[in-house]
């Protein structure tokens, strides 16, 4: 019995220690693989980095045209490399890129299982250009899409998958140590020239510290990056100020595009990088001081903000990109809550939500950058709102548009106003056109000037046929028509520029009166609040502000108000003037100074000119703001004042004149 109880033991023992005799052997197995590998690699690492230079030589050669070149390439270990004398120069152009050395590691636990991770850099001595001489530009080759890539763009792309892999490949390239000494990138856009010469660039145990120089045209600065930076865990903080005095401008976008720009400093925040199923998500915040830009699309003056924050979301999905709406936006003490999505499902579809939580409405006001908004200096309020807007373009279903804009105000009261002191409207005042940035002759409105006419002097037709064309909804508004502005958007997504606007009689009112007629984004968005305020307020009565917009507009060249206009073209008070003569005149204002080229050698309307008045009169009939006993009786047309002498009338020839002359007896003395 006590002999088969030993050898049941022995069995179970024999049987339990077989699996891990079985997997020691498997170690022991891999573990020789593995040296073996090293031992390998050791020894022909050489022979498989100059395969490795051949292929990139190669595609380099046949893919983008361009000779590449390594003088020297060899191990320093096991995974250190060092390259001497890189160079990629495009055919037929100037070198791309030139580095003197290049040391470099890899990880090869990383490199077993395909993925390139880079652990340690250092560069010294060398430079990369981008050269454009007339069209050709050296980097073209390096900008053209593979057949691979079209085919990836015929697929369905899933944003998040893709964004995390790029992403997520950028950041192993990026070295945990580097240390780069005397490298520059150089930018030559047909002869403007740009330079940013990276004398020093550490990235040592997380911490960053840079030295940098920049010399372009017209300024000459030194330049320091400083922060943390963790590329392994995907989190960053950096920060970029200036070391000399002043500060830091932006080099070339002044000669290339006509802006400046420049700020105190820049701060750049990674918080996390993560892809949660099919979701990929970006967290961080960017901060800048002092932002100041000048560019004459946006305003006359440099504009100044002076302090902004980016607390950012950004949400990548199979089908969508999106800023998410948690994040944040601050623009001194106003802060908005933005939603921006683009979304691929089913059809294209494009969304912008803005969320302004209730804030006191001087906040706002003192909040709004300077040079942006000169018009509101000096103005003060009271009370509270908040802000909401909507909008939604799917690119298929264009006619579907969303735009919603609502404001909601709690005891908001203007107590003091700016620069545009909206109370000028109700009294006497000296209105001046600037055209062409040309300050026009004064312009009393007012009783004292003899031109001056009150609303119920002007006919009732001209006020009719004036609505109809310019603002028919003129009287139910406030300042802005939502339809109108979604027409207006309509135009210009399919032009792909500016070329609609929405623009009502109480818009076009703020713009002569307080605003001049550039063209800049400050100008439009004033328009937009001031018209709010005048609108919203109960300022001007809506009768006041039609009898002001009649006695300013321009109705031909040098001829400002319907009192001069009247005379100009009819030698008649605006009071008399009849149907016809008042669809002529409302036609006219789009283009005031050009009123001459609607008519013949004969002094008579063109063909067109007449269709565009029985439009508009057949539109006033449909609308019962006429009725056909309004023209029994009226004749067309006819130019009898100054306006005259600008229509270019053909002479009539002698004999036609010696006939009517007989013919009237004009001839003779009787």
């Amino acid at each position: 019995m006590l002999q088969a109880f030993f050898l049941v033991d022995s069995y179970k023992n024999t049987t339990m220690n077989f699996p891990k005799q079985k997997i020691y052997k498997a170690l022991k197995i891999l573990a020789v693989i593995v040296v073996l590998l090293c031992i390998g690699l050791y020894f022909f690492r050489n022979s498989l980095l100059k395969q490795a230079i051949a292929k990139v030589t190669h595609k380099m050669a046949v893919d983008y045209n361009s000779d590449f070149s390594i003088k020297e390439a060899s191990f320093n270990g096991l995974s250190s490399i060092k390259l001497t004398d890189v160079v990629l120069v495009p055919k037929n152009a100037d070198t791309l890129l030139k580095i003197n050395n290049i040391e470099t590691s890899v990880s090869l636990s990383n490199l077993l299982i395909g993925d390139v991770q880079v652990g340690t850099l250092k560069v010294s001595k060398g430079y990369i250009q981008l050269v454009k001489k007339g069209k050709i530009r050296n980097f073209d080759a390096f900008l053209k899409r593979n057949k691979d890539e079209d085919f990836e763009k015929n697929e369905k792309r899933k944003y998040g998958t893709f964004a995390y892999r790029i992403i997520s490949k950028l950041l192993n390239l990026v070295p945990t140590d580097m240390n780069l000494e005397n490298f520059q990138f150089k930018i030559d856009d047909n002869g403007k020239k740009t330079s940013v010469a990276i004398n020093k660039l550490v990235l040592s145990d997380k911490k960053l510290e840079t030295n940098i120089h920049v010399v372009s045209k017209d300024f000459d600065q030194r330049w320091n990056l400083k922060g943390f930076a963790d590329p392994r865990n995907q989190k960053a903080d950096i920060r970029f100020f200036n070391l000399d005095t002043g500060a830091i401008r932006v080099p070339y976008l002044d000669e290339r595009y006509n802006l400046k720009a420049s700020f105190d400093s820049i701060r750049l925040n990674v918080e996390n990088i993560d892809k949660s199923g099919s979701e990929f998500h970006l967290d961080g915040f960017t901060s800048i001081v002092n932002l100041k830009i000048n560019h004459p699309k946006i305003a006359s003056k440099d504009v100044i903000i002076k302090n902004a924050r980016f607390d950012y979301r950004f949400l990548l999905g199979d089908d969508f990109i999106s800023i998410d709406s948690t994040s944040t936006m601050t623009l001194n003490k106003i802060k908005l809550r933005p939603y921006i999505s683009y979304n691929t499902e089913k059809d294209t579809v494009y969304t912008l939500k803005v969320d302004i939580p209730k804030m006191k409405a001087q906040d706002f006001i003192v909040s709004l950058p300077d040079g942006l908004f000169t018009h509101f200096q000096g103005m003060q309020a009271t009370g509270n709102f908040d802000y909401k807007l909507d909008f939604k373009f799917n690119k298929n279903k264009p006619n579907t548009l969303v735009f919603d804009s609502k404001l909601n105000k709690e005891d908001l009261r203007i107590t003091k106003y700016g620069e545009a002191d909206l109370n000028k409207l109700n009294g006497e005042f000296v209105y001046r056109a600037i055209i062409q940035n040309v300050l026009q002759r004064p312009i009393l409105v007012g009783n004292a000037n003899p031109n001056y006419t009150p609303l119920d002097q002007i006919s009732p037709y001209l006020r009719k046929c004036v609505l109809t064309t310019e603002d028919p909804s003129f009287f139910s508004h406030r300042g802005f028509i939502n339809e109108a502005f979604k027409q207006s958007i309509l135009k210009n997504i399919r032009t792909k520029k500016f070329s609609r606007g929405a623009s009502t009689i109480s818009m076009q009112l703020i713009k002569n009166v307080f605003l001049t007629r550039e063209k800049t984004l400050s100008r439009k968005l004033e328009e937009i609040l001031l018209v709010y305020i005048l609108e919203n307020n109960r300022i001007v009565s809506k009768e006041r502000m039609l009898e002001v917009y009649f006695n300013i507009i321009e109705w031909g060249p040098n001829v400002y108000g319907i009192g001069e206009a009247s005379h100009f073209y009819f030698q008649k008070s605006p009071s008399a003037l009849n149907v016809d003569e008042c669809l002529y005149l409302a036609t006219i204002i789009p283009k005031p100074r050009k009123f001459m080229y609607q008519f013949n050698d004969e002094g008579n309307l063109k063909d067109y000119a007449i269709k565009n008045q029985k439009f508009l009169k057949n539109l006033m009939f449909r609308r019962g703001l006429l009725v056909p006993e309004d023209t029994i009786g009226i004749l067309p047309v006819y130019i009898s004042g100054n306006a005259r002498s600008l229509i270019k009338i053909k002479a009539p020839d002698s004999t036609a004149v010696q006939v009517d002359s007989l013919a009237t007896g004009d001839e003779f003395d009787l």
